[in-house]
């Protein structure tokens, strides 16, 4: 039991976590207030604003620039590791779902022999993957905040 409480008290993993969980919540509600509708999707999804990956890496990387400091190898890894989370959301990512929103468009419209290609569990490909420039931003804004505000003291022993 003494690594189910260490695991609980590690202020990295914690902020990451909620950061993350905020980040989505956020994105829920502001998704809910556009369109009306609640979609539970959204609470776990990727894509949409703001960015719960760009959330958790930003957050965790200050995290550990408080705990560890900035020298340390640790905090070298993490900024590297958020670097390539938000270029990799704002580009591979970003450019599946565009392609997702399109071949939908194609299937809906043609109902032809690409329909044979499209998994039979699935009507359409998942459009929210990727993220805007913006969005990236409010989530890497957002962790940083919670990473800033969130005390060392609150999880370590």
């Amino acid at each position: 039991m003494t690594s189910l409480s260490e695991l609980f008290s590690n202020y990295v993993l914690n902020v990451a976590l909620i950061s993350w969980f905020s980040a989505q919540f956020i994105k829920t509600l502001l998704f809910f207030v556009k369109t009306k509708k609640f979609n539970s999707e959204r609470l776990f999804g990727a894509g949409g604003m703001p960015s719960s990956h760009s959330a958790s890496v930003c957050s965790m990387t200050i995290a550990i620039a408080k705990s560890d400091g900035f020298s340390s190898p640790l905090f070298a890894l993490s900024f590297l590791l958020a670097g390539i989370v938000m270029y990799d959301a704002m580009g591979v990512r970003r450019a599946a779902g565009q392609h997702a929103q399109i071949i939908n468009m194609i299937v809906k419209r043609e109902k032809s022999d690409i329909t044979s290609f499209i998994p039979k569990n699935k009507e359409q490909l998942k459009e929210f993957l990727g993220h805007t420039p913006l969005e990236v931003l409010g989530g890497a804004l957002l962790g940083i905040i919670i990473a800033m505000v969130v005390p060392v003291q609150l999880f370590n022993k």
